[in-house]
């Protein structure tokens, strides 16, 4: 054995070196080889926006361990790599910058914007790549992918239609959450939820009277809710069907106050017969 061994492992002194001989020599490329089993992951796309971070870690290194895992046993193995464009996540980190400079995305206007989300994009995208690699990520990267690739747009644009002419998908009325600074509709996970302290409010519903169809003078039901505004759209009142208080009136009637409507009293056991009084109202189309 020549050399003598040194006390103290360096990793910028060899995991580069050995990254590159893997990565020149094709060790990760897989070609069509109709005599091997194929076996491929598509890596979750990380945002082009961040970092990597110690959930990228773990998740990237189990994929590495079965990428190399299936190699060793001879599949042709793939594991594509590529980026997420980030959706808002991009558009708020490139209008950061141009604030900066006193400028927003409306003074630019949508082309030219869209246009400086693409440089951005040119400039720091390569960022969580590099990182990638630096974790020893044994990615096809002659297969690098990022998810506005125009062919992968084209693709789903076709895919898109073809589930619409066939029925699958469908444009409805939704409740979405709307930010009012980005002027866009954004997801779930974009949402932060903040608890606070509210009113609980107590509305008497008259019961529709058996005899008259009408609202009673003297019958009714209290409803407790955080959120009177909604009253407008109410479909029912609900109640536990173990809570003794309301047994009389199953099968009744309410009678919705302002909109002059009867909605229906109905049963069922989520409701907390602790909370308030024990009833509340069913608006859909209202909860967070």
């Amino acid at each position: 054995m020549s050399g003598e061994i040194k006390g103290k492992y360096n990793p910028l002194a060899f995991e580069q070196k050995i990254y590159c001989h893997w990565f020149e020599n094709k060790y990760f490329f897989a070609k069509i080889d109709k005599s091997k089993i194929p076996f491929s992951i598509v890596i979750p796309p990380p945002n082009v926006t961040g970092y990597l971070h110690i959930g990228h870690a773990l998740n990237n290194i189990l994929q590495d361990v079965i990428a190399r895992y299936k190699r060793m046993r001879g599949y042709n193995t793939t594991w594509v790599p590529g980026t997420d464009h980030a959706g808002i996540a991009t558009q708020n980190v490139v209008e950061k910058t141009l604030g900066e400079k006193n400028i927003n995305r409306f003074q630019l206007g949508r082309e030219k914007f869209v246009k400086e989300v693409w440089r951005w994009k040119e400039k720091y995208g390569s960022r969580i790549i590099t990182q990638l690699k630096l974790l020893g990520c044994s990615c096809d990267w002659e297969r690098e992918r990022f998810t506005l690739d125009s062919q992968y747009c084209k693709a789903v644009t076709r895919e898109f239609v073809t589930l619409y002419r066939n029925g699958l998908i469908y444009r409805g009325n939704y409740m979405v959450n709307w930010c009012p600074r980005c002027q866009t509709a954004i997801s779930d996970i974009e949402v932060e939820h903040i608890e606070k302290e509210g009113n609980l409010w107590d509305i008497k519903y008259p019961l529709i009277d058996k005899k008259t169809g009408k609202p009673s003078d003297d019958e009714y039901i209290v409803v407790s809710t955080t959120r009177p505004e909604t009253m407008l759209g109410d479909t029912a009142v609900a109640v536990n069907p173990r809570d003794k208080r309301y047994k009389k009136y199953k099968g009744r009637s309410v009678y919705l106050p302002l909109v002059e409507r009867k909605i229906p009293l109905i049963e069922d056991a989520f409701v907390d017969m602790g909370f308030g009084s024990g009833s509340v109202k069913v608006t859909p189309a209202h909860d967070p």
